[in-house]
């Protein structure tokens, strides 16, 4: 094996840790990658994990025992959080966004992966001492948005499905209604997708009256998974009583008045 510098090491060591965030790495993993010794590893740990804090970018947890390890977790300052927030919540308030019933043009924002690694990560952070077994959110929109929460926790991700896909086997189904228009749907699950008596976290992008999320709440209970938290990105402040009693939401939308162009949107942290 060709001998391989410390600065080189600790880049590879990096990039490894930060790609898979929540991923347990054992030692013997990379002392056979890099021919080096767990000592010397675990002095490159130290590094890394000094550099991150430094930044406010995460740290590195350690555990302990004969399958214990190294694993990076994202973690960003409360300043840094309020900075994102308010950058994101100056771009939905553009004008232009507004769409008729006081909605929100939001799919670019949800489709930008930087964007939705960073928002995931927001939901790590906040979110993380549930310690949900996996991450559900609803077809389609929010997909991304739920899929970089998943990455965050390093967690599969559980799509629940407006319909039933044939293509998907035997699913779980109910009939729910949406909280702000009234209209009965159908959501379904496939019953491999998930394990009973596992711990769910529900994402979403957008909450109105909690409809959606309530119907997710119920189909989870349906096939006896156990839903331990909600987390929107954008929930609007009316109806104040939604279907859904205890979520969090990182912003909050205030108002649109589709006359004057205006939107009030401000972060809920």
């Amino acid at each position: 094996m060709m001998k391989v510098r410390r600065i080189e090491r600790i880049v590879a060591l990096t990039k490894m840790l930060v790609d898979m965030p929540g991923r347990l790495f054992s030692l013997s993993h990379f002392s056979n990658l890099f021919g080096a010794a767990k000592s010397t590893l675990s002095e490159d740990m130290v590094t890394i994990k000094e550099a991150m804090q430094q930044f406010g970018l995460g740290t590195l947890e350690t555990v302990s025992g004969a399958a214990g390890g190294v694993r990076f977790i994202p973690h960003r300052s409360d300043q840094a959080v309020n900075n994102l927030l308010l950058e994101l919540a100056g771009k939905l308030a553009e004008p232009e966004r507004i769409i008729q019933g006081g909605f929100l043009y939001m799919t670019d924002i949800l489709f930008n992966p930087a964007l939705m690694v960073q928002i995931g990560e927001i939901f790590r952070r906040q979110l993380g001492h549930l310690a949900p077994d996996y991450i559900m959110t609803v077809e389609t929109k929010g997909i991304p948005l739920a899929l970089m929460t998943a990455r965050a926790f390093d967690l599969p991700l559980v799509i629940v499905r407006q319909g039933n896909k044939v293509t998907e086997g035997p699913a779980v189904s109910i009939n729910y209604v949406t909280g702000s228009s009234k209209r009965i749907q159908t959501m379904s699950l496939p019953r491999r997708a998930i394990q009973a008596g596992a711990k769910v976290l529900v994402i979403d992008d957008f909450m109105k009256a909690g409809g959606t999320a309530r119907g997710m709440i119920d189909l989870a209970g349906e096939v006896g998974v156990e839903v331990v938290g909600t987390g929107v990105l954008v929930a609007t402040a009316e109806p104040a009583q939604k279907l859904v009693q205890d979520y969090l939401a990182l912003l909050i939308l205030h108002d649109v008045d589709q006359y004057s162009k205006k939107i009030d949107i401000r972060p809920a942290l």
